[in-house]
């Protein structure tokens, strides 16, 4: 393994071209230079990236921080109005709070939900809109009321609760906000203690906090928190509540005003914290580090687009420059690739230094070498071919004309003379389709007259064990064919097929046309093969006597190298046969219009 690294490096060192060794070479140097530079650049932009987002949320965090300041302010302001401006200015034992309350309600029910004063001992003492308590209400043991009795100094605020203090004819329970104060209530001149609460609508809190964006894709959120931690308003709140979610919120209790990094359940965030002035809340923003680097998108972009340009602009400089510099060994390559390609005359003509100039002249002359005895080998293969050919087809010819004597012979013998008359002038007229006046390409029409002469000679030495059937599709016989390749395939049918048959034999020929081809298939009913015999009766290399009896093969054989030497190895014959199911024999040839073999056959060589 570790020779095969440098070993892979020197076979590609081999295999490129001198342009791209020299372009590569000089833009590696140029592009290591400029990532290190971008990464530089990069880091910098990631870095005040980092600040600008941090920044961007202590401006967010301020803004919502004066908004609800304000908002919390209105409420001091109300409490302020009742406590100074109606509680103060009136006696109890000779005045009633409630038109007043009521009156201050309504100047403020957008925000308020109810306002009451108590006694110290807990009683309701007047409150609007509602002023009657539930039974199971005792103020005293309320968070609110034991926090303004026990600092009397201070309004305080308590966390988002359900107001369910009054009874509500219409049975409305809303979220509020509590601000309580100790107050002093005056009473026949003397003065008592007492505590003022005014229910803030926490809608008015959740409207200044919710829908805050905290970065450019809007995966940031804020919360906002009370000193000791406890969730005054977070947009998941339900679900925290619920305990399907969590929220860091007892933590950020601790941080300082400011920016913070945290690491919450896996993820990596940055904290930003302010704290809400007279309340001691807190405001939490969170943006998680991955819309951080989503910031970095435009950053990246740039950094990506001046690298691919420098790179564009460096190879587009360096091809040009090591173009120049091999365009003669690039001009002799190209003219070796046609040589390849088979393109006979190629100029080897170049320019340049001395050594190429040379390079070309050489293997121009030994190109001129390798032509000349191309054309012998070309001329000798043909001729080679063509004796092919010639002895594959006398190996036929002597086959059938030995049979069908001995079948005439025996008929002498036996005294039908006058089938022996009929069977040699059959023979008379298939042996003169055979000869064909040497041509080798015949009609179709003529090679399947030449099949049926035949099938009349067998029928008579069989005593029509079998009857024939010869088809042609429309425009079928027009065609051409190589001559003698449907008689060896009969011959094998009828002395395997049909030297059995007692009159019930079929032996059916087809010929029709199928895309561009032409098949002829010779169909009979006979016994059949089985699959092993039906491969080797095509090879090459399958002995003469592939049954041990008569027609044992060598027709097949000679009929489709005959094929495959004229028309190439996309023709021949195709067997089908499996035992006592019948063999088709298919034959496949180009379905030629007229006698064009000496192209085709030069073709296939």
């Amino acid at each position: 393994m570790r020779h095969a690294l440098p070993q892979r490096w020197r076979d590609l060192y081999h295999r490129s071209s001198i342009q791209l060794i020299l372009s590569l070479s000089f833009t590696a140097v140029a592009i290591v230079g400029m990532v290190f530079m971008g990464l530089a650049l990069f880091l910098r932009f990631s870095f005040t990236s980092n600040d600008q987002a941090a920044e961007n949320s202590r401006r967010v965090l301020a803004q919502v921080n004066l908004n609800l300041d304000s908002y919390l302010r209105a409420m001091m302001r109300v409490s302020d109005t009742a406590y100074y401006q109606v509680i103060k200015g009136l006696d109890l034992a000779e005045e009633d709070l409630t038109d007043a309350l009521d009156l201050l309600y309504e100047s403020n029910r957008d925000s308020l939900v109810s306002i009451a004063v108590f006694a110290q001992d807990g009683r309701l003492l007047a409150a609007a809109p509602l002023a009657d308590l539930k039974p199971s209400v005792y103020p005293p043991r309320e968070e609110w009321f034991t926090t303004a009795v026990d600092q009397i100094e201070n309004l305080h605020f308590s966390t988002p609760h359900v107001q369910n203090l009054f009874q509500d004819p219409d049975y409305h329970y809303r979220w509020v906000v509590s601000l309580s104060r100790q107050v002093e209530l005056t009473r026949s001149g003397a003065i008592e203690s007492g505590v003022l609460l005014v229910d803030m609508n926490f809608s008015g809190i959740e409207q200044l906090c919710k829908d805050v964006s905290l970065s450019a894709q809007d995966q940031g959120y804020l919360y906002l928190i009370d000193s000791d931690g406890e969730l005054i308003y977070h947009p998941r709140q339900q679900l925290i509540y619920a305990g399907i979610q969590e929220e860091n919120n007892l933590t950020a209790a601790g941080y300082s005003d400011g920016s913070h990094t945290e690491r919450f359940q896996g993820q990596r965030r940055q904290i930003t914290v302010k704290t809400v002035g007279y309340t001691g809340w807190k405001l939490v923003g969170v943006v998680p580090a991955e819309s951080l680097w989503d910031n970095y998108a435009q950053v990246l972009l740039f950094f990506l687009f001046v690298v691919c340009f420098s790179i564009f602009l460096l190879v587009f400089v360096n091809l040009r420059l090591s173009a120049w510099i091999t365009a003669p060994m690039k001009k002799l390559d190209r003219a070796v690739k046609d040589l390849e390609a088979g393109q006979e005359t190629v100029d080897f003509g170049v320019g340049g230094p001395h050594e190429v100039e040379h390079l070309s002249r050489s293997i121009q002359s030994m190109v001129s070498t390798m032509h000349h005895l191309m054309d012998d080998i070309i001329q000798q293969e043909s001729q080679k071919r063509r004796s092919e050919l010639e002895v594959l087809q006398s190996q036929i010819n002597p086959h059938f004309l030995y049979n069908t004597l001995d079948s005439v012979v025996w008929m002498t013998e036996n005294g039908r003379t006058e089938d022996a008359v009929v069977m040699l002038t059959a023979l008379a007229r298939f042996f003169r389709i055979s000869l064909s006046r040497g041509s080798s390409i015949i009609p179709l029409s003529d090679e399947l007259e030449h099949a049926r002469h035949y099938l009349t000679i067998q029928k008579m030495r069989f005593k029509n064990k079998f009857s024939a059937e010869i088809s042609a599709e429309a425009g079928a016989e027009g065609l051409y064919t190589l001559k003698l390749i449907i008689q060896p395939i009969l011959e094998n049918a009828i002395y395997h097929g049909m030297a059995y048959a007692d009159g019930d034999g079929e032996i059916r020929i087809r010929a029709f046309r199928q895309h561009g081809d032409v098949l002829i298939e010779v169909s009979d009913n006979g016994p059949g093969m089985p699959e092993e015999l039906v491969e080797r009766l095509l090879s090459p290399a399958t002995p003469a006597a592939v049954s041990g009896s008569k027609g044992s093969g060598i027709g097949f054989r000679n009929v489709h190298q005959r094929i495959q030497l004229t028309f190439g190895r996309d023709y021949g014959l195709t067997i089908l046969s499996e035992p006592d199911s019948g063999t088709t024999v298919r034959i496949r040839l180009p379905a030629l219009d007229h006698p064009d073999l000496e192209p085709r056959r030069e073709g296939s060589l």
